[in-house]
């Protein structure tokens, strides 16, 4: 995901760079401990959020244009694989969401930056729902 600018700078750089992904991470997961409508969520991670936090940060630091150091370390992201495990249906989704719309209010300073981050992250959201109603899944 980058942006259209004459120097080609990644949404990555345009945010902050690693600082502000640690921030927007620790926000999220904050938010997940905080928020009742998270508390579904929450359950399906362990105790110790440090290993987790840590691959979201790899991820988010790839996927906004940074460094490839998540693919270097784990490969290919393969979300729904990954997440095949826990059930993520639209109540799982929206609470995600939740979380991570409050952290990007909290983190990302630049509207348009903010919005487009978000309308991609819903989107990811939805495509990672392994629920039936699914219609990603219904369109292969």
């Amino acid at each position: 995901m980058t942006t259209n600018n004459a120097q080609n700078a990644t949404l990555y750089d345009h945010i902050g760079g690693a600082s502000t992904v640690d921030q927007l991470v620790e926000a999220f997961y904050r938010n997940m401990d905080t928020m009742e409508a998270a508390r579904g969520i929450r359950a399906m991670h362990t105790t110790d959020l440090g290993p987790t936090k840590a691959i979201l940060k790899l991820y988010l630091t790839e996927w906004l244009g940074g460094p490839a150091n998540y693919s270097a370390k784990r490969g290919h992201p393969r979300l729904r694989m990954r997440h095949a495990r826990f059930h993520i249906g639209p109540a799982e989704r929206d609470a995600w969401l939740i979380c991570m719309d409050a952290a990007l209010d909290a983190c990302i300073t630049d509207p348009a930056a903010r919005g487009s981050i978000a309308q991609a992250l819903a989107k990811l959201a939805d495509w990672m729902r392994n629920d039936p109603d699914n219609a990603h899944d219904k369109a292969h």
